[in-house]
């Protein structure tokens, strides 16, 4: 195991961001509590993971598949209280695939995933975990349902057996001031829970704006490079 995945460097930035966290959580008046931290770790090898979860982490997230469904399958192996998180965009001929072995799906954006993963073969008291990808900023080509159309898209997933709705997710638009985008998924995310009360999942804040992400209500957080590091070359 390389010294990057032994826990010296890698301990050190894990426990510098969780002093960040607790720092913009006591300043937001909320409770450390109330974050779940979800470590990226894409294209980074498995062996990052068991160092990862030696630290304490127990949430990861992924974005690519079949590169995701190796690392669940490596975690559920060895770690029963992991859970993977898919935050990737999501092919219609993958959704299934996917379904299959992440905990939660935070990238549903659109009526045809849902009608993929409404063919799931689930336990009928163990639904899959989805939250629903907003595009705050109405360019599609980086996932996301407009946010005038989420409405319809958390009625679709509520009717759906095979899912539960758990909240939003969201990433800030690249020019937009972060601080105003999050406090537009919180709006967005208000409205949604008129129609399904336990979604509450506000999945927004990365390595860069997680803090303004914590001041507007952000539950959890997807932090990868600062972290992990660097991460190699994409395969």
């Amino acid at each position: 195991m390389s010294q990057a995945y032994s826990g010296g460097d890698l301990a050190m930035r894990l426990a510098a961001v969780r002093q960040e966290i607790d720092d913009a959580v006591r300043a937001a008046n909320r409770h450390p509590d109330e974050i779940t931290l979800i470590t990226v770790t894409k294209y980074h090898p498995v062996a990052l993971l068991d160092a990862l979860y030696a630290l304490g982490v127990r949430d990861f997230g992924e974005n690519r598949h079949p590169e995701s469904r190796n690392k669940a399958e490596h975690l559920h192996e060895r770690y029963p209280d992991a859970r993977l998180h898919f935050i990737g965009q999501l092919q219609r001929n993958k959704a299934r695939q996917v379904g299959r072995y992440a905990d939660c799906i935070q990238s549903i954006d659109r009526i045809e995933l849902v009608e993929a993963l409404a063919k799931l073969e689930r336990e009928p008291n163990a639904p899959l975990e989805v939250a629903m990808q907003l595009s705050l900023d109405g360019d599609t080509a980086r996932g996301g349902v407009p946010v005038a159309q989420a409405e319809a898209l958390a009625e679709a997933i509520a009717a759906t057996p095979t899912l539960r709705l758990c909240g939003v997710m969201a990433v800030a638009p690249l020019e937009a001031n972060a601080e105003e985008a999050f406090a537009s998924t919180r709006e967005a995310s208000e409205r949604i829970r008129k129609i399904v009360p336990e979604a509450t999942m506000l999945s927004m804040g990365m390595s860069h704006d997680f803090r303004s992400a914590i001041s507007q209500g952000a539950t959890h957080l997807r932090i990868g490079t600062a972290i992990t590091g660097k991460r190699p070359d994409q395969p």
